[in-house]
């Protein structure tokens, strides 16, 4: 999260990864140390998260469930390694398709020395944790494919990553023959259509037309506008008889002196 948000400070809160393109020739520690998270997290073997995930969907095999969960905690395993495969190719090695004039360089000091304080309990701290939990290493007896699973899953994700970052959205490409389908996964399976535009978009849409209609429409010329347009004209009134009296005053003033 440190080298997330090093990374969208840099880029003027851009969050956007298809503009972050070759952010290692810019940001090498930060890209160095964002990337080794990025693969601890999906659980590259021998990082911190390969322990905890390897060990939870090893003892999850070993139970009884049914082909949905199965596919389930699988299919979720993949999913996680396929986009951080796609999010590694598009920050470091796809073209930089931000503004030319933005200072992105790695300035942060303080930053660093925390980030790379942390990076080595990445890198150890799965391994050290379960010797210190685990005196004895933990023995689960799968079939050999079973136990092979969580690699080869991890393993497809990478390669559809991969397959997915490379295919181009063109006219020329396979992408635009079913422009549609590409569509619906790429918009999140209609999800924030269904949880943030369908959930929030008729109730501001209501609030904007009774904001339209009440606060700035006839009630606001009946109300408060009205009421100060009545006490501007009649301050204006006095002013113009006080103003008035002034003149006079002051004429006789003259004429007396």
């Amino acid at each position: 999260f440190m080298c997330a948000g090093c990374m969208i400070h840099n880029l003027n809160d851009c969050q956007d990864i298809r503009y972050m393109g070759s952010l290692v020739m810019f940001l090498p520690l930060t890209s160095c140390f964002f990337n080794i998270c990025n693969m601890a997290l999906c659980g590259l073997p021998f990082l911190s998260g390969f322990y905890s995930k390897d060990l939870i969907l090893e003892f999850l095999s070993m139970n009884y469930f049914n082909l949905y969960v199965y596919l389930i905690f699988y299919l979720s395993t993949g999913l996680t390694s396929m986009y951080t495969i796609r999010l590694f190719y598009y920050t470091m090695f796809s073209n930089y398709n931000n503004n030319s004039y933005f200072n992105v360089v790695d300035s942060m000091n303080f930053m660093l020395k925390g980030m790379g304080g942390l990076i080595m309990f990445v890198v150890f701290g799965g391994s050290l944790t379960s010797w210190l939990i685990f005196p004895t290493p933990y023995f689960i007896c799968l079939p050999l494919m079973m136990k092979l699973m969580v690699l080869l899953v991890i393993l497809f994700g990478v390669i559809l990553g991969l397959s997915i970052s490379w295919s181009g959205v063109a006219d020329n490409s396979c992408m635009s023959s079913f422009y549609k389908t590409s569509f619906f996964l790429g918009s999140m399976w209609n999800l924030n259509i269904l949880s943030t535009f369908g959930v929030n978009f008729y109730f501001l849409f209501l609030g904007g037309k009774l904001s339209n209609t009440l606060d700035q429409g006839w009630s606001e010329y009946m109300g408060s506008l009205k009421i100060f347009m009545l006490l501007k004209n009649s301050s204006f009134v006095f002013q113009t008889i006080f103003m008035k009296n002034m003149k006079i005053f002051m004429t006789l003033l003259f004429i007396w002196i």
